[in-house]
């Protein structure tokens, strides 16, 4: 084990928590806890409690869903544990390539779809679309991120839901310009983050160093960009995109957005189409 895991993304306990639980346990696991009960907001991680915002507290407890940005299909796996048939989307061939070889292991059956969540196209509706991660973030223009909306609504099954979560303008700020490293044995990266205030972009530069034979290590170079938006800019947009904001809040404390949060939720659904009789 490491002596410790660096990552800004990890902005509280329980999310340091929840990713090593998330990584080393599948559903079914039995989990002990030597020193007492779990505290409360654990209690939604391990499942004593049902979780705030959960697909579940909507009424959709199985069916078609859509994980938009799915990255390496890690959120995508967890919703097929828990019953629901998956469509993963993402634009880079390098992500699905893992997240294929993770459904190979687990056996289950998901579709995954290289396109960009600008322009995805899917064969008909769902009942519900999450998409977590920062992964709206990457949408650097309000046009296209209403585009992004409407189509989402378009697929959307009448009355299905939106999950997504967006990395705040706090976040980006006290960030700013920095960097970060890690060495490990197995692997190191250096990331340099730049966030332009003006602009309400943030970006970073990522260099991986992977461990192949010997002492030898392939570097592997990423650049990232990521908007800030106002949360009532959000709101906007999805009311023009044809959907119902249901609430925003704080990811990590299911409470208000606060000036100082960093991650928030937002919770939304399709509003516009009628059930066919």
């Amino acid at each position: 084990t490491e002596d410790a895991l660096v990552r800004p993304q990890i902005t509280c306990g329980t999310h340091a928590l929840a990713l090593a639980l998330m990584s080393n346990l599948r559903p079914g696991d039995e989990l002990l806890s030597p020193v007492g009960k779990p505290y409360d907001t654990l209690e939604e991680v391990i499942g004593i409690r049902e979780s705030a915002g959960s697909l579940k507290e909507y009424g959709i407890s199985d069916g078609l869903v859509l994980d938009l940005g799915c990255g390496t299909g890690t959120v995508t796996e967890l919703l097929a544990d828990a019953g629901y048939d998956m469509i993963g989307v993402d634009n880079s061939c390098d992500m699905l390539e893992i997240a294929e070889e993770k459904k190979e292991k687990s056996g289950h059956d998901i579709l995954y779809l290289m396109q960009d969540m600008r322009e995805f196209d899917l064969y008909g509706t769902v009942r519900a679309v999450v998409s977590v991660c920062d992964s709206v973030n990457y949408i650097l223009e309000e046009e296209d991120l209403l585009e992004v909306f409407s189509l989402v609504n378009n697929y959307l099954d009448p009355g299905g839901m939106f999950i997504f979560d967006m990395n705040t303008r706090y976040k980006y700020e006290q960030m700013g310009d920095c960097t970060i490293a890690e060495n490990r044995e197995e692997s190191s990266f250096i990331w340099d983050n730049f966030y332009d205030p003006e602009e309400e972009i943030n970006e970073y530069e990522l260099a991986i160093f992977l461990k192949e034979q010997g002492d030898l290590y392939r570097k592997f170079e990423e650049v990232h960009y990521q908007r800030a938006y106002d949360p009532e800019v959000v709101k906007a947009l999805l009311e023009k995109a044809g959907l119902e904001l249901v609430v925003v809040y704080d990811a990590f404390t299911r409470e208000p957005v606060r000036e100082d949060s960093e991650r928030i939720y937002f919770i939304a659904r399709e509003c516009q189409k009628k059930e066919k009789r």
